[in-house]
């Protein structure tokens, strides 16, 4: 594995700031996170954002098949050079933004398992869209700064609770995989990282309008996070009156005083299902 800090130096490239670039360095932390992520000669991954390759090509080692979708067209000579060096030819390269890419266009008849050293400035959209589209995808193992993957765990009652928090345990099961220090990449970062795993769960007691309204239901809720929910979800999107917004929170069992981020995942979805029925 030639280092990164090289083979952008060799191109007369840099890593983007504004596009949160810090490139894996570490051929062992490689080795490491493909070894956890389990795949093997059936699976068929999807990279998101494979930089110069130091994860793209053990994946493709192991995987049948590896689509590394990379929206960085100055890299993409260089991955294509790389994997031609290692004689691959299981791995296709989509020059796009990930969060334009449908995963339905890449999932065929097999679902996939989605990989990825997220870039930090777009970390939590991804995720807003991997779990809209989580028919599609077996797991996931996805790399966030430590503070990000923190929130993300968080259980309720706390500041690291949040939409994220509560829209990812909704749609997953979360396990902690693997922290990684900034030295293992180029350049590094001023904080660590973490892995996490997601196994995404099938919507099963929503239908996707009623998802949908869940959705809108935490962004709304978060949206004064220092406001109780009384007052956090009167006006603004989507514009509910206050009588209906009492009689939900009242029809729910939530006290109106609480805020936001005192809500379990099942509280907002009962809190869900009576803003369904006070409307209907």
């Amino acid at each position: 594995m030639t280092h990164p800090g090289q083979l952008l130096k060799q191109a007369g490239l840099y890593a983007g700031k504004e596009l949160g670039q810090n490139f894996l360095s570490d051929p062992n932390t490689a080795r490491m996170i493909v070894e956890k992520t389990g795949v093997s000669a059936d699976t068929r991954v999807l990279e998101i954002g494979p930089g110069l390759g130091a994860l793209t090509l053990p994946l493709a080692k192991k995987a049948c098949h590896v689509t590394a979708v990379e929206k960085d067209g100055r890299l993409i000579p260089i991955l294509r050079q790389i994997i031609n060096d290692e004689g691959l030819d299981n791995i296709d390269i989509i020059h796009q933004d990930i969060l334009k890419v449908p995963l339905s266009e890449m999932a065929r008849d097999k679902k996939l398992v989605i990989i990825g050293n997220l870039p930090y400035n777009i970390s939590s959209q991804i995720l807003f869209k991997l779990v809209e589209e989580r028919k599609y995808i077996e797991k996931a193992f996805l790399m966030f700064q430590k503070e990000l993957a923190t929130r993300i765990l968080s259980p309720p009652g706390g500041r690291d609770y949040s939409r994220l928090s509560a829209v990812s345990q909704y749609a997953a099961k979360i396990s902690f995989v693997a922290e990684i220090g900034p030295s293992s990449f180029f350049p590094s970062p001023e904080v660590n990282s973490t892995i996490l795993q997601f196994r995404f769960i099938p919507p099963e007691e929503f239908d996707a309008h009623q998802e949908r309204l869940l959705f809108d239901v935490i962004k709304v809720a978060f949206s004064k996070r220092r406001k109780s929910l009384k007052n956090s979800m009167i006006g603004g999107e989507p514009g509910y009156e206050k009588q209906f917004v009492l009689e939900a929170l009242a029809s729910a069992g939530i006290d109106a005083q609480r805020r936001a981020e005192t809500l379990s995942v099942e509280e907002f979805k009962a809190l869900t299902r009576a803003l369904e029925k006070t409307g209907g």
